[in-house]
């Protein structure tokens, strides 16, 4: 078991963690809807950012006596493991190739790393229905691999995150 204080260093990190992957989906999303001027290494340091702390590095940041009040992580994380730690990997796969791809980004935004008109997000809710064409996540453009990286955090916080005061 983690001490009081312990618990409160692993849940302090974890929401650094989360602020820090939130500034980075931030950073990408504003330079596809052209708020912010497109940047290959600001790209490529959010990129790495949502890579390093997704899949395996995320599912480390909520072990189960870390769970519940006054932490935003519901207890259901531990009663629903095998579901947090697919939607984690899901995202860590995504994320692999989001990274992957801006590790390779050009000195500009070029017509294959958009969506286009004809990928939707994944043509279901954000609670997972995924396209059969998403088994190749390293076919996908930046954009479509960053909407369904969205789509995860959505799905996981809304089963998962609980408000605090």
């Amino acid at each position: 078991m983690v001490a009081a204080g312990g618990r409160d260093a692993i849940v302090e990190a974890r929401q650094a963690s989360m602020k820090e992957m939130a500034a980075a989906a931030k950073t990408i999303a504003g330079i596809f809807d052209g708020k912010l001027a497109y940047d290959a290494a600001a790209f490529k340091a959010a990129a790495e950012t949502i890579r390093a702390r997704s899949g395996p590095a995320l599912i480390a940041e909520f072990p189960s006596t870390t769970l519940g009040a006054p932490s935003g992580a519901r207890l259901e994380i531990e009663q629903a493991r095998p579901e947090f730690e697919a939607l984690a990997n899901h995202m860590g796969t995504l994320a692999e190739a989001l990274a992957a791809k801006a590790r390779q980004a050009p000195a500009g935004i070029t017509g294959d790393m958009r969506m286009g008109s004809g990928l939707a997000m994944g043509g279901g809710s954000l609670l997972g229905k995924r396209p059969a064409a998403e088994a190749d996540p390293a076919k996908l453009p930046v954009e479509h691999l960053l909407h369904l990286i969205l789509q995860d955090c959505s799905s996981c916080h809304s089963k998962f995150r609980q408000k605090v005061q």
